[in-house]
């Protein structure tokens, strides 16, 4: 009775090479026992070493033990399997397809739990349990099951590579230090992995904080779209409100017009039916009278002729008869011509009106601000052709190069008067005004200029409309030896050689305006941050005898 209450382990009579129950047991120097058949084939592989271990708890033994079979534990097992003792547990998990295979296992091979590194295998759950127990073993540094051990082998020496060679960046083992990378710069592979573990933290600190600056960036990019949305819908509601009203406002010059036609037209048909009348009663009266008179013709009392004739032959005052004014009848004719010149008025305005209205359309630059260009081919991409307008220049500034260069002359100009002209000094503004991002380049000489750009409203006159002594206006002054900068009456000394070549670059929505000399390279002379709240105009001013021109550019 006692006998049938035993519980037995079917795995503590399983061979940890095959996980079957053992056939012909031996027992091994260090007290395992396997089948006969499976630690031959696990020996026949170390011959070449002439070190034989154990597969579980990794004990060596010189030379090859000699293998006698276990009849005791041979009959127990026969006992045994007359009980129906299972060899394997029914949950032990295979390795399929893409699973790490324990190294151990024979036959069929069960997953793997770990991966050594040291001894560069990979172990089950059974395989594993001797490095857990056994104390050299213990020592081992495992990781997570892994296909990729083979890769810490030399594919020359055979040996486990735990030397790092920083001369040529690879890993190595002891006999590659020994060898090709003799006197190479080497450290042990823990080293070089502190190292890169520092190196690894600095990365992910970037990468962390790039993570955070595009994540900012991206809600920036949120926002603007929604405002981008939002001021699209107002621009659209507030365009068609315009435009509707600009149609109501035709349509009631359009009623009006009609009206006072109509009027018109009921006034003079009136007019024109009412003297009608009058002709028609006129020429009746007429033709009573013509009876009368050709009746008293035909009498032959000559006392009742004499007696009659001076009544009937005296006539009534003449109704005014058009056809004593004849003229070309043009009647409502005009009406529609001045209509047509109206149309043609409002054609031209809309004409004018719409590139400026379809160029502030394609300039809206929502999106996050652009790196200012480094290399002249960059700036190149934003270059802007400008004209200078002759209606602003001083009349001692002569244009020319299709109004793209000016020059300072002792002869006056013969300008005509416009407001837009500076008198005070000689100074000129471009035709163009510049928003979005642009580039243009001028070529000076002479012994002094300003190379500038300015809001349209700045004053002509008076001191305060020189460029750079007020607060609508920037103004770069060239002189022979040395460069300053202008706003606001505030100026900022510029340290540099002098360059007969000046680039202005402009970023209107940001903000940003540099000046750069230009030859081989560009070399940053200025910049200015700030807010532009209107179009800027390039412009120039002259000392005596100084020419700027704003140079053509490809």
């Amino acid at each position: 009775m006692a006998q049938q209450g035993i519980q037995l382990d079917g795995a503590k009579f399983c061979c940890s090479i095959c996980l079957d129950l053992l056939k012909d047991p031996v027992a091994i120097p260090c007290g395992h026992s396997y089948c006969m058949s499976c630690i031959k084939s696990c020996w026949d592989e170390e011959d070449q070493k002439k070190i034989y271990s154990c597969p579980q708890c990794r004990q060596t033994f010189t030379p090859r033990p000699v293998l006698v079979k276990n009849t005791m534990l041979a009959e127990l097992l026969e006992e045994l399997k007359k009980t129906g003792l299972q060899a394997t547990p029914p949950d032990r998990c295979y390795a399929g397809p893409g699973d790490v295979a324990c190294d151990v296992c024979t036959g069929r091979k069960l997953k793997a739990l770990k991966s050594c590194l040291v001894c560069l295998a990979s172990y089950c759950e059974q395989h594993l349990q001797p490095h857990y127990d056994a104390a050299p073993l213990k020592k081992h540094k495992l990781v997570k099951a892994t296909m990729k051990l083979q890769e810490n082998i030399c594919s020359r020496h055979d040996e486990v590579m735990k030397i790092f060679c920083r001369t040529d960046q690879q890993s190595i083992c002891y006999l590659c230090s020994m060898d090709e990378h003799k006197g190479h710069n080497t450290v042990s592979a823990a080293a070089e992995r502190t190292e890169r573990q520092k190196e690894l933290g600095v990365s992910r600190q970037k990468i962390q904080q790039r993570i955070q600056d595009r994540e900012k960036d991206v809600k920036v990019l949120q926002q603007e779209v929604e405002a981008i949305n939002l001021s699209a819908d107002k621009a659209v509601e507030d365009s068609e409100k315009i435009f509707t009203e600009l149609v109501r406002l035709i349509e009631k010059r359009s009623s009006d017009v009609k009206e006072q036609i109509r009027s018109q037209q009921k006034a003079e048909a009136s007019r024109a039916e009412e003297l009608q009348e009058k002709l028609k009663q006129e020429i009746a009266e007429l033709k009573r009278k013509d009876a009368e008179l050709e009746q008293l013709s035909h009498t032959e009392d000559h006392t009742h002729f004499l007696h009659n004739y001076p009544s009937l032959s005296r006539l009534s005052e003449s109704t005014d008869s058009p056809s004593t004014n004849i003229r070309p009848l043009r009647y409502f004719e005009d009406v529609t011509a001045a209509v047509s010149e109206a149309r043609d008025k409002l054609q031209g305005i809309l004409t004018e009106e719409w590139p400026k209205i379809s160029l502030t359309v394609t300039e809206v630059d929502v999106l996050l601000p652009q790196p200012e260009p480094k290399t002249r081919a960059e700036f190149l991409q934003y270059s802007r052709q400008i004209t200078l307008d002759p209606n602003t220049a001083y009349t001692h500034l002569s244009l020319s190069e299709g109004n793209r260069k000016a020059t300072f002359i002792g002869e006056e100009q013969l300008y005509s008067s416009h407001p837009d002209r500076f008198t005070e000094w000689f100074q000129v503004l471009s035709r163009e005004g510049l928003t979005g991002r642009c580039y243009w380049e001028v070529e000076w000489s002479g012994t002094a200029v300003s190379i500038a750009v300015s809001y349209k409203d700045i004053s002509r006159t008076g001191s305060e409309c020189q460029f750079g002594y007020n607060d609508k206006s920037w103004a770069l002054y060239c002189y022979s030896n040395s460069y300053h900068f202008k706003y606001n009456n505030i100026t900022t000394l510029i340290p540099g050689f002098r360059s007969s070549r000046v680039g202005v670059y402009l970023d209107h929505r940001a903000g940003i305006m540099s000046f750069y000399s230009v030859s081989g390279t560009m070399t940053l002379l200025h910049r200015v941050q700030t807010t532009f709240t209107q179009p800027l105009y390039p412009g120039f001013w002259h000392y005596i005898g100084a020419t700027a021109e704003l140079s053509k550019l490809k």
